[in-house]
């Protein structure tokens, strides 16, 4: 559809295109029937949906769908009225097919409420208390509509989410906004989110692509963005704080980000400077792809990626939050690790921080399945401690990890059935009628995700060789030289294909800032050496045999070494 397609009110923005909407609660709160049934927000709604059916081509004709919207909205308060003239001009059925094609067009957006709490008594409670209501309208007068039209009650009632599928709370922040950022004073925070789970979310790309780059101009130069198109998600990254700016065409990718990362509190973000800063769908960036800076004058990582169709795959707002996280950890002598990390607890009474490392696609994920589906009794517990990114910390005498992310972002294909549906009702899923389909499912809480873990394995994700089973290295030069020659057989999860190789595994930091990063990786291997710690790789079989025998072999012999040394 055309850019006069949209819906641009001041209580109502709709894109077809990225099919977001925005409901601004504090320009307007509707909350009865004919009010939203002679609201200009529902007659706009009408406008695009019968836009949309006139370009369907798999829609049935409807004759009442060839009307405008002005007369489709009176025939329908004919209809809420029971005046004698509803059906003058045409049928119940074709009112009522009509009726259910629009709602479920409505519903098969993104719907985001928004409040924000200068200007009104807002709170935790009555934001959600007013989005409630406002869903429980947009059911009722749905319902109160169809049971005219069918002339008889329903028999049965499916409370879905009618009116929105998540609502945040936003508030403005004083922070020492450097010279040159001034531009980000207007955009408000999301203070609190509320989501309606499980949420199902399309987006037009669904692979990412490529690596980021740095820039020799601060990409703030470049943000122009007024208070009703940009928001900031104020993010915990592990122990960085991170203000990432998003286009509200970038809401599915924004509301993601609770389920991943902890949301900053108002005093995480009042007073203080972040050290990362993320612009998501600038107009334009260098090269049409994304990239970062390093403001060494304010310390601040920066991060740009461009708007376009390919960005909006949640992968590209993830691992650039990452990278510029990593990238900080670097400039900080810690060394990031791309992998997840399980604190696993066993019926003989030991206790085990494992960590599986390895680029995308390598096995990390499965091998833990593996292990999950064969330990039977023999594990207790396993809690996840990271799921993609973490980082090692040297002291002068300790050695210790931390996680970065709440939440895991993983394939369909990699969860069991078993957690895929106890994480149902808290799951934010995207495409996932597609390949690479993906769901966003919360993991563990932000206090102990950057505790100071102890490791007790590290193992590589092998899943090229034909071994079997588990090899612990005899040397750190041996085991040094495999973790940073990152080598794996890429599916297809990111644009590469066949073998491949990524220095340390890693291209969100390490590879950008190599140099640096070799000697943190030297005296990371030198203090596992020298306490002893099992490091190692797992040979996971993923790219050269599909059966799940292999990987189950190497499952049970991972599990004998860790309950038995």
């Amino acid at each position: 559809m055309t850019e006069s397609s949209k819906v641009e009110t001041a209580a109502l923005y709709m894109n077809p295109a990225r099919d977001v909407a925005v409901l601004n609660y504090s320009n307007k709160y509707i909350s009865d029937i004919f009010t939203l049934i002679n609201s200009k927000e529902l007659a706009e709604v009408v406008r695009l949906f019968l836009e949309h059916r006139r370009h369907d081509e798999e829609s049935t004709k409807n004759y009442f769908e060839d009307t405008d919207p002005k007369t489709y909205l009176d025939t329908i308060r004919a209809v809420l009225l029971n005046r004698d003239d509803a059906f003058d001009k045409y049928n119940r059925e074709e009112i009522l097919d009509s009726i259910e094609e629009l709602y479920s067009y409505y519903r098969s957006y993104l719907r985001i409420g928004v409040l924000n709490v200068h200007g009104s008594d807002a709170t935790t409670n009555t934001f959600m208390q007013m989005d409630n209501q406002f869903n429980e309208l947009v059911i009722k007068t749905y319902r109160t509509i169809e049971e005219k039209l069918q002339g008889s009650r329903n028999k049965t009632y499916r409370q879905v989410s009618a009116g929105t599928s998540a609502c945040v709370l936003t508030q403005s922040h004083d922070w020492p906004i450097p010279s040159g950022y001034e531009a980000l004073k207007p955009i408000r925070f999301l203070d609190t989110l509320m989501l309606r789970p499980p949420m199902m979310m399309t987006t037009p790309s669904n692979k990412r692509e490529g690596t980021f780059t740095a820039v020799p101009d601060n990409p703030i130069n470049k943000f122009h963005g007024s208070q009703s198109e940009w928001y900031c998600f104020p993010a915990k990254i592990g122990e960085s704080l991170a203000y990432i700016y998003f286009h509200r065409d970038y809401f599915v990718s924004g509301i993601s980000l609770a389920n991943l990362f902890e949301v900053a509190d108002a005093k995480d973000v009042a007073g203080h400077k972040p050290d990362l800063i993320l612009l998501f769908g600038l107009q334009e960036t260098e090269g049409g792809v994304s990239h970062y800076y390093h403001d060494t004058e304010n310390d601040i990582w920066v991060g740009e990626v461009p708007y376009n169709d390919k960005t909006t795959y949640f992968g590209y707002m993830k691992k650039m939050c990452l990278t510029l996280h990593n990238l900080h950890m670097i400039y900080e002598n810690r060394l990031p690790i791309h992998g997840s990390m399980v604190r696993i607890k066993f019926s003989n009474g030991k206790n085990k921080n494992v960590v599986f490392f390895g680029d995308s696609g390598a096995g990390k994920s499965e091998s833990l399945e593996a292990l999950q589906e064969i330990a039977d009794d023999k594990i207790l517990s396993l809690e996840t401690i990271f799921d993609d990114m973490g980082s090692f910390t040297l002291t002068d005498d300790d050695l210790y990890a931390q996680g970065t992310e709440i939440g895991a972002f993983v394939r369909l294909d990699d969860l069991s059935s078993a957690v895929a549906f106890n994480n149902m009702d808290r799951g934010v899923y995207l495409n996932p009628d597609r390949k690479n389909a993906r769901v966003i499912i919360p993991a563990d809480s932000y206090r102990r995700v950057i505790a100071h873990h102890g490791i007790d394995m590290w193992v590589y994700a092998n899943n090229y060789d034909k071994e079997i089973g588990i090899h612990q290295f005899d040397n750190k030069d041996e085991a040094k030289a495999t973790f940073i020659e990152g080598k794996r057989f890429a599916l297809g999860t990111t644009d590469e294909v066949g073998m491949s190789t990524t220095f340390f595994a890693n291209p969100f930091g390490p590879v950008q800032e190599e140099e640096k990063t070799r000697p943190i990786i030297d005296k990371v291997f030198d203090r596992l050496f020298d306490q002893g710690v099992y490091v190692g790789e797992v040979y996971t079989h993923l790219g050269t045999d599909k059966s799940k025998d292999s990987l189950n072999e190497s499952a049970q012999e991972l599990l004998d070494v860790l309950m038995n040394s």
